[in-house]
This record gives C-alpha cells, sequence and structure tokens, in this order.
C-alpha cells in the first residue's frame, strides 16, 4: 500500500511539475546569467530573431540558447515602421510574452532606448522585471531610423550623451548580470573605422557587456576592420544580414563572440502567409493548402494545451 501511494504521489508530483513549469533539463541559472555567459564564451554563439511568444518557442525548440527581439520584426508583426511608431510600453508587453513562453535569454533590441538617458534606464528596470535578460541600445538619435533603409540620413547621437546612457543603464540595474549592448552605428552612418573604434571604446568604458558593430555592406570588410584593430578588448557582436555569403568559420577566425540571425523568422512567415493567401484566394479551396501548413495539432502543442490539461486534472473538481 506504502509503494502505491509513492506512485501516486510520485505521478501527482509530475503532474503538478509540469503545472509550475519545472524541469531538471531547466538551468536553474537566471537567464541574465546565461546570456552573459554567451555573450564572453570562447566559442561562437548564435541568437536567432523572433517577435511573440510562439516565435520565441520555436526558436527555443529548435535549439538555440538565446532569442534576439528585433525591433525591427517586433513592429512589422504589429503592423508599424520601425521608426518607433511602436511604443515602448508595446514592446515591452510582446518581449513578456516571448520571455514567458521560453526559459533561454532574451537580448531585446531596445532602439536607442526609447529616449535619453532617463527613458532608458527606466527600460532596463521593466525589462528585469519581465525576465529579459539584456537590452541592445544603438547610439542614433529618437525616433530611429532603420539602419537598413537605403537613401536616409542616420544620425548619430553625441558621443558624450550616448556613452552616458549607457552609464546610467548599468548603474540602474539590480541584476549584477543583466546586459546591456551597445550598439555602434558609425559605419551605417557613413563614418570611418576611426569614428567606430573611438565610440566602441567610449561605450566599453561606460561598462556595455558587448559592442555590436553594425555594417549593411554586401562584404563583411567594415568587421574585418575593427576586428583587426579592436584587440578583443570586450565581446563583439555582429548582424550579418547583408554581408550573409561570408562563411560563418570566418566570424570564428575574426574572434565574433556572437551573430545575431535577425529577420528571417519574420520574412519566413511573410513569404508564407503570402503564398498561402495568394493559392486560396486563386482556388477558393483548402485542398492543395492542408497538407503545407501545420497542424492544428501542432499549433495547441505550441501553445502547450498539454500544460492546460494537466492543470485542470489537478485543480478542477472531478464531476
Amino acid at each position: 500500500m506504502a509503494h502505491k501511494t509513492r506512485l501516486l504521489n510520485g505521478g501527482k508530483n509530475l503532474v503538478r511539475n509540469l503545472v509550475l513549469g519545472r524541469s531538471v533539463s531547466t538551468s536553474s541559472k537566471r537567464k541574465t546569467t546565461l546570456l552573459k555567459q554567451l555573450l564572453s564564451s570562447p566559442q561562437l554563439a548564435f541568437l536567432m530573431e523572433a517577435h511573440s511568444g510562439l516565435s520565441a518557442r520555436i526558436v527555443e525548440e529548435a535549439g538555440f540558447h538565446g532569442i534576439w527581439g528585433s525591433g525591427l520584426s517586433i513592429s512589422a508583426q504589429l503592423g508599424v515602421r520601425d521608426s518607433n511608431e511602436a511604443s515602448w510600453t508595446q514592446v515591452l508587453e510582446v518581449a513578456e510574452f516571448m520571455a514567458d513562453a521560453t526559459h533561454i535569454p532574451i537580448l531585446l533590441d531596445a532602439d536607442t532606448g526609447f529616449g535619453n538617458f532617463n527613458n532608458a534606464r527606466r527600460l532596463v528596470r521593466k525589462l528585469e522585471d519581465r525576465g529579459i535578460a539584456g537590452c541592445c541600445i544603438e547610439d542614433k538619435c529618437f525616433p530611429k531610423t532603420n539602419s537598413l533603409l537605403d537613401g536616409r540620413q542616420q544620425p548619430l547621437a553625441d558621443i558624450q550623451e550616448f556613452t552616458l546612457k549607457i552609464k546610467a543603464c548599468k548603474d540602474h540595474q539590480r541584476d549584477p548580470d543583466f546586459c546591456v549592448v551597445a550598439r555602434v552605428e558609425a559605419f551605417i552612418a557613413g563614418w570611418g573605422l576611426q569614428e567606430a573604434l573611438t565610440r566602441a571604446e567610449a561605450y566599453r568604458n561606460a561598462g556595455a557587456d558587448a559592442i555590436l558593430i553594425h555594417s549593411k555592406k554586401s562584404d563583411p570588410s567594415d568587421i574585418e576592420a575593427f576586428m583587426s584593430q579592436w584587440g578583443n578588448k570586450c565581446p563583439v557582436m555582429i548582424v550579418p544580414t547583408k554581408y550573409f555569403k561570408t562563411p560563418t568559420e570566418h566570424f570564428k577566425e575574426l574572434g565574433i563572440s556572437t551573430v545575431i540571425w535577425a529577420n528571417h523568422n519574420l520574412r519566413a512567415s511573410v513569404s508564407a502567409m503570402q503564398n498561402t493567401c495568394h493559392q486560396i484566394m486563386s482556388e477558393q479551396s483548402l485542398v492543395n493548402i492542408e497538407s503545407k501548413v501545420a497542424s492544428i495539432t501542432e499549433i495547441f502543442r505550441l501553445q502547450q494545451d498539454h500544460e492546460l490539461r494537466a492543470a485542470e486534472n489537478l485543480y478542477l473538481p472531478k464531476k
């Protein structure tokens, strides 16, 4: 009888752990610590873009160890431009759903910090409250302009102003492992290597946990030039959206810390939805579509309906 009782209690504990989100395979480390270790690891790391709770869960299931909360993708899925048309609280709400849906750390693309130092340091506090592991802030003016738009002015922030913004974020974080990444836009704005190095050094001295050096050239020459002079002073991140033909092995050779695949889940979903809509409109039938899309069962699985069923068994009275 005692053995049977232990088995029953064991089964209940398994259900309770499922309901509470406990897993023996889930790291006990904070997400902030996981991100900090990811950035400082001698091994090349990868962050994959997500823009919703569902896409974040898909990224985690694919085996990535971190998520890039893309500003472009989040704004696009809201149907607005990547020009701070979505408010910081709306971005924060999306990021919270992403954090709730996953166990791996999220680095949020926080644009310019949504204002001056005061806005940026308040954002850091709110991100910490919601389980976001870090933010990446770029040294441009608010409202920002997407870096990959052609023929647009990309005015940079004053170096001292942005340096103090980074310092304010670091001074006001409560979790010592929360990561603040400084994104250097000098190459994007048409400045040369020296400007990029000067800005990166100032931001590192202000406490930035990593530098994201950005370029929209179709080759990695800007990145190569920067890394040849940087001297491994702190981790460097890149976004090879435009120089995607560069072998990943080359990034390892340059000493890059982390590669961000910045917008491909959004772009993949747009193509899939466009094709599906056009085909259904043309054929006025689902016959040729059903086999090409995820099953309803798969959607329920990604929504973790199994957890709700377990919770119902545990918390609803039995009829």
